[in-house]
């Protein structure tokens, strides 16, 4: 007989309905008010609204929330591009909440009311799984709704325009990591090869990608010099030097400190040479 692992799950938050909006280019949003929150994401076109005195323009890759409560209407016919999904949802006020939670910061979400997300592949996909997941009558549909919510609480900081000149020099420089992580490349040297200063080239970088540049530097030598350990490339030596480490002892120790095991360590524990004898 199989052993059940059971336990509560208590999520403040419950899914009323959600749906897909594609425009035929004809009528406008309706004019209401909810007893319930709404978040609307467009995937294309472009969407005016208004709640109380606000009006949002949404354009694609944007999200909004609107509020219960508030009566909320749409500015203009609907765009003929227009497509957005939308998702209806409730605050469950009555879920006792323990002390640990009410001190953990991690554990809230602070949701811009309009906003244009970071990852818009993600969100898609979450989307389209909640579709799924209500179409098949499923029992995930909060906790899909928490996921989606986490990642329009992702946005882009505000010193940080998205598409701007500072989030385009992050990204070439992220290209730069990904594809010659194994040449001497350190935050002058891709300030260099960008022409820019290396420090507004490591605040920018920060800001759009959570990390320094020597730390997503870093990841990407590991993860490269992983690849390298399971195909048995080498002693731990030649690995560090194929993947930009100069210094072995230096490979070592950010080795460690990303994946909690020694190279050699990884090496010994998932890589195993397989003899054909016959």
């Amino acid at each position: 007989m199989t052993e059940m692992l059971t336990f509560p799950v208590n999520i403040p938050v419950k899914v009323q309905n959600g749906g897909l909006f594609i425009s035929r280019g004809i009528g406008t949003h309706p004019t209401r008010k909810l007893s319930s929150h709404e978040l609307i994401y467009v995937v294309r076109g472009s969407l005016s609204l208004q709640e109380e005195n606000s009006r949002f323009d949404l354009h694609e890759g944007e999200s909004l929330l609107l509020f219960p409560g508030r009566e909320h209407k749409g500015v203009t016919t609907f765009d003929a591009d227009l497509k957005f999904y939308w998702l209806h949802f409730d605050i469950v006020k009555d879920i006792a909440i323990n002390n640990s939670q009410q001190n953990n910061p991690s554990l809230q979400l602070n949701i811009p009311q309009h906003c244009k997300v970071r990852d818009r592949e993600t969100l898609l996909t979450l989307f389209r799984l909640f579709l799924y997941e209500q179409e098949r009558g499923g029992n995930s549909l909060d906790l899909f709704l928490i996921l989606l919510l986490e990642e329009v609480s992702r946005t882009w900081p505000e010193n940080v325009e998205p598409g701007g000149p500072g989030v385009a020099l992050a990204y070439k420089a992220r290209q730069l990591i990904t594809t010659q992580f194994h040449l001497p490349l350190g935050a002058s040297e891709l300030a260099e090869r960008l022409h820019c200063n290396a420090d507004y080239l490591g605040r920018v970088f920060r800001l759009t990608f959570q990390m320094t540049l020597t730390e997503a530097l870093h990841k990407q030598r590991v993860a490269a010099a992983e690849k390298l350990l399971l195909a048995n490339t080498g002693n731990v030596a030649d690995v560090a030097r194929l993947t930009g480490f100069n210094d072995v002892a230096y490979f070592r120790r950010v080795f460690r400190k990303l994946l909690g095991i020694t190279p050699a360590a990884y090496k010994k524990l998932y890589c195993r040479e397989h003899i054909n004898s016959q």
